[in-house]
């Protein structure tokens, strides 16, 4: 008997703890039945047929498909032709995208025995052991299937699990390697937001914190470069969160890094106090706002003081520790172009991390999805059920905020324009209309649906800058975004010529190899080594007085000379370090 566990992922680096927990948790309780299940991971970059192919040489007697919104429409091509293959193959599913409305999924595609609802760990158990004979279909609670007269029956629910008995999902990281590493110390959540399915049980169970913490450890010894916990809201118990942020910091080992989502309102004084603490890198913070204004919040169900938020936010932001993100979503009830125009401000001027725009989904079972017709919500019949307009914002409106979303991934979340886009708030009336305006010029010049490469990108907001300023010091600050992020060879066209202070650039290098009073960490290079594995700039001194930089004496009165280090980066943007040099630096002038 060979039962296959199969997963479609939305890209190579994630994985799948569902159907890792299945395995794990059969192989706990029933390890006689250990060796009969496997595992099959594909990405849905997949061709239909490359998933086909690699299930037909696996043989499996029975298939079990992870269903989730990203991977149901690939999920269902690949059913459309597995029992051609494989006749006699006896084919499952569970997951959220096919809980809901089991009956509806099993008519739908006639080839299916059977669906698993809801938490899937014991209820998979014991479909093992009604294929080794232990087991009817009919004792197994959280299943719908067809019985032998092809009639679908709904078995009742079961009920949730005990955290505690689900095994730890790592035995060792060699199929890990490159992806990341999800870890669930608790499941549920405390809120009832309307667009979420965790709204649908409010139970909140965790994972005792001292099996938590000793789990971790597993992946500090093994210097894992991201462990990402995939808690609705981890800090909704206030013990649970000191402890392990407690025994992270105090084992941490200077690689990992670990991501938590959270509720910002929540977090009370020890835990700020403790997050301010942690190693630069150490810990990643995703907040969801979704919208500041306060009749979408009450209609979304959803509990959030954003006075307070914000308070905490930039009390984190002054430990210069952690990195934040920051979500809104698009679509919501009561949210018109304007209102989400003021949302957008708002948590924009908080100047986090990373700031997402997301767009409504209406999800399978959600209590948006109740109200979708109350609230004029139109939204995609497929998955992966993202609106299209509501009773407050039109089609017209979204297609503008996705350009906006697009224009922000590019010029604010790759922190690679960060500085220049800065100060080009200061020409507009607030950031909204800047993105807006930046939209717009790429669709004037016929933009959108092209590759464009990083330099291009300089060029193209270049461009758009002109277009709005005729100051010169725009193109100072495109040079510091681009040579905080890489030491490129590639000059561009608008910076300065360098080439006639060459030589003084080689005396002063020669001077710092023998004395690394300014560089670390270059011991044993040459002068001409080090000068290609840095850069040095020189900057106006206005650029000094915009970016807030504190040089003390200049090289001279109308130039800043800054020099970026690129193997001593900033743990939280990954920008190089940058040292000012000084009059009588090396007897640098």
């Amino acid at each position: 008997m060979k039962i296959l566990l199969t997963a479609v992922n939305a890209k190579y680096i994630h994985s799948n703890p569902a159907v890792y927990s299945l395995q794990k948790f059969t192989a706990e309780y029933a390890p006689e039945y250990k060796k009969d299940i496997e595992l099959a991971e594909f990405t849905i970059n997949h061709y239909a047929d490359d998933i086909l192919q690699e299930i037909y040489r696996r043989k499996p007697d029975v298939v079990a498909f992870s269903c989730y919104i990203w991977n149901l429409q690939m999920i269902e091509k690949v059913l459309e032709d597995l029992p051609k293959i494989l006749p006699d193959v006896q084919i499952w599913a569970g997951g959220p995208e096919v809980s809901y409305d089991a009956p509806d999924f099993l008519k739908k595609h006639p080839c299916m025995t059977g669906v698993m609802t809801g938490e899937g760990e014991e209820t998979f158990l014991e479909l093992v052991s009604y294929y080794h004979g232990q087991k009817t279909l009919r004792e197994i609670r959280g299943i719908t299937y067809r019985d032998i007269e092809q009639k679908i029956v709904v078995n009742p629910g079961r009920p949730l699990l005990d955290m505690n008995r689900i095994p730890f999902l790592y035995d060792d990281l060699e199929d890990f390697e490159h992806r990341i590493i999800y870890y669930e110390s608790s499941r549920g959540c405390p809120f009832s937001c309307s667009y979420c399915l965790s709204s649908i049980d409010k139970s909140v169970r965790f994972r005792d914190a001292q099996t938590v913490v000793k789990e971790l450890q597993f992946f500090l010894d093994r210097k894992v470069p991201q462990v990402k916990f995939v808690d609705r809201t981890f800090n909704c118990r206030h013990s649970h969160a000191l402890t392990i942020w407690n025994y992270i910091r105090e084992h941490d080992n200077g690689i990992t890094n670990f991501h938590f989502e959270i509720a910002a309102d929540l977090l009370n004084e020890e835990e700020l106090s403790l997050l301010n603490t942690m190693r630069p890198g150490l810990v990643q913070l995703e907040i969801g706002v979704q919208s500041t204004n306060l009749r979408t919040i009450e209609a979304i169900d959803r509990v959030m003081d954003f006075s307070h938020l914000s308070k905490v936010v930039k009390r984190i932001q002054a430990g210069k520790n952690i990195h934040q993100h920051l979500d809104l979503i698009a679509g919501l009830p009561w949210e018109n172009y304007e209102s989400f125009r003021q949302s957008f401000n708002d948590v924009y001027h908080l100047y986090p991390d990373q700031f997402q725009l997301g767009f409504l989904k209406v999800l399978k079972g959600s209590k948006m999805q109740e109200k979708a017709e109350e609230y004029g919500i139109i939204y995609h019949s497929q998955p992966v059920y993202e609106v299209f307009y509501t009773n407050w914002i039109s089609y017209q409106e979204i297609l503008k905020l996705k350009e906006i979303e697009e224009i922000v991934e590019v010029y604010y979340n790759s922190g690679q324009f960060t500085n220049t886009m800065r100060h080009l708030e200061t020409e507009f009336p607030d950031p909204f209309t800047m993105y807006q305006s930046l939209g717009e010029y790429y669709g004037e010049q016929g933009w959108w649906g092209q590759s464009h490469s990083r330099m291009q990108r300089f060029e193209m907001l270049r461009g758009f800058i002109h277009s709005v300023s005729e100051d010169p010091v725009y193109d100072e600050l495109l040079l510091l975004d681009l040579y905080l992020r890489e030491n490129s060879k590639s000059r561009p066209k608008w910076a300065a010529d360098l080439q006639a202070e060459k030589k003084q650039f080689l005396d002063w290098f020669k001077i710092e190899a023998e004395q690394h009073s300014i560089l670390k960490g270059y011991e044993g290079y040459s002068a001409k080594q080090m000068m290609n594995m840095v850069h040095l700039e020189r900057f106006s001194i206005q650029m000094a007085q915009i970016c807030g930089w504190t040089t003390g004496e200049m090289a001279d009165r109308d130039t800043c000379w800054v020099l970026f280090d690129y193997r001593n980066r900033s743990a939280l943007d990954q920008n190089a370090g940058i040292y000012f040099i000084k009059k009588n630096d090396h007897n640098f002038s």
